[in-house]
């Protein structure tokens, strides 16, 4: 499929030429999800970069949010100098970024500088380990993010320099669906929907969600690895363009009580031979599929818990989980019916698992890693998912519980023998690290809550 704005190195050297582009941004994701890389003159990266790649510092997949190194990791710290790991453009990614000014955009993989293998704590690399996995076993996966996010007519620096405190929404009611509202807003999504279109990432449409100020873009399904660079893509490209037209937006799970939450559904399906593997004869309900989508589903479920810190890895994104909120709250599987974790849709080769559990601030390339790898794991071991759940998933008491905070995701990840076995021990431990330091962070912070609430009365 030609898809716009998609370009190879000859289209790049013509449009140099042209002077179309003269800035090629070069970037990977961080542990959070954040684009992290340089900015080059076009002509020194067709010259060098092409062919040599670049270097950043190896910290990049330490740092905190503040961009501090942390210390205790074993990948990098300052007894070990804090050297360079070797950015390696995939040439696959490239692209016309239509949103800034003469620019084209190519994502890396993060590899070693000595022995030029991936590096195993890199999200882009755990992704295509998984990748790698599923096509052994005669696989591959496709996938679509369904990203929320919520629009405000603060700008970044205003909302920043207010303490995120006066924040004014685009829109002034719930507007799911609403045309009338989405027309207000249309001047931020409808340049969003267009520079993303010509920018590599097709566009099926944008939504009112069900908050005041609250959107949702949804893009074409691909393949899981350029559905996860699609998706930090989308992400970047939307605060940047809010950036240029003085307003915000955010991809918290939660930016305010009383308010809804911003969820990334992720549809996912196993091909083999160019044919979902999921239909079958197999009956569930009104579920035709096979013993492949049944097993996949089971490994799924199963590892949701272990595995919560890569669906929702923020302090805030539990506060997303709450009851009638659209967010899930408790682990079932179900036919269409947005009250469980895991929804069914589809039929015959649109067949596909659709799960609830991940907020918008998840790092795509992580939450896809652990989909893939739960349900693979699943098919080696014929793992059995639950009954098919028919009815409101909130107000069943028996099905058990998403984690209600990070501490307790963390713990169950701590434990897990499966993500150690998985993912290996050193990328297990580099994660426990990483999100221990959130947690910690959180708890040594005070906030205003607490300076509300006791400032005069305790």
């Amino acid at each position: 499929m030609n898809v716009t704005g998609m370009i190879t190195i000859d289209e790049l050297k013509r449009q140099v030429e042209t002077g179309e582009i003269d800035t090629v941004v070069v970037a990977f994701t961080d542990l959070y999800g954040r684009f992290m890389g340089k900015r080059f003159d076009a002509e020194f990266f067709i010259e060098d970069a092409v062919e040599n790649g670049t270097h950043g510092c190896d910290y990049l997949v330490t740092v905190d949010m503040e961009m501090e190194p942390v210390s205790g990791y074993e990948y990098s710290n300052w007894e070990r100098g804090y050297g360079d790991f070797h950015l390696v453009p995939d040439f696959d990614t490239m692209r016309k970024a239509s949103w800034l000014d003469r620019s084209a955009m190519v994502l890396c993989d993060v590899k070693d500088n000595k022995t030029h293998e991936l590096t195993n704590v890199a999200p882009r690399s755990m992704l295509r380990s998984q990748i790698d996995a599923a096509d052994k076993m005669g696989f591959s996966a496709k996938a679509g993010s369904e990203l929320e996010y919520f629009i405000f007519q603060n700008s970044f620096q205003e909302a920043a320099e207010n303490g995120y405190s006066e924040l004014k929404p685009a829109g002034w009611y719930i507007e799911d669906y609403h045309i009338l509202q989405g027309t207000r807003e249309e001047n931020y999504n409808g340049a969003v929907r267009r520079h993303l279109r010509d920018s590599g990432v097709p566009v099926e449409n944008s939504k009112g969600e069900w908050g005041k100020g609250q959107h949702e873009l949804n893009v074409r399904y691909s393949d899981i690895l350029t559905m996860a660079d699609r998706h930090a893509i989308y992400k970047q490209c939307l605060k940047e363009v809010a950036d240029q037209q003085d307003i915000s937006v955010t991809f918290m799970s939660k930016y305010k009580d009383g308010h809804a939450g911003s969820s990334c559904h992720i549809h996912l399906s196993l091909w083999s031979s160019e044919e979902n593997a999921f239909p079958g004869s197999l009956i569930e309900g009104p579920v035709e599929c096979s013993e492949t989508f049944r097993w996949f589903l089971g490994g799924w479920i199963s590892h949701m818990r272990e595995l919560m810190v890569f669906y929702a890895p923020t302090i805030n994104s539990y506060k997303r989980y709450e009851f009638q909120s659209w967010a899930p709250t408790r682990i079932a599987w179900c036919h269409d019916n947005r009250t469980a974790g895991f929804r069914v849709v589809g039929h015959g080769p649109s067949l596909r698992i659709e799960c609830r559990i991940p907020g918008a601030d998840c790092n795509p390339y992580l939450a896809y890693t652990a989909a893939l790898a739960s349900g693979l794991d699943g098919i080696r071991n014929k793992i059995e998912p639950p009954p098919m759940f028919v009815g409101d998933v909130y107000t069943a008491e028996d099905l058990p519980e998403v984690p209600r905070t990070l501490r307790e995701a963390l713990t169950s990840f701590e434990q897990s023998e499966f993500a150690e076995l998985t993912f290996g021990k050193e990328v297990h431990q580099h994660y426990i690290h990483f999100f221990r330091t959130e947690v910690e962070a959180y708890e040594a912070a005070v906030t205003d809550w607490e300076l509300k609430r006791y400032f005069e009365r305790i």
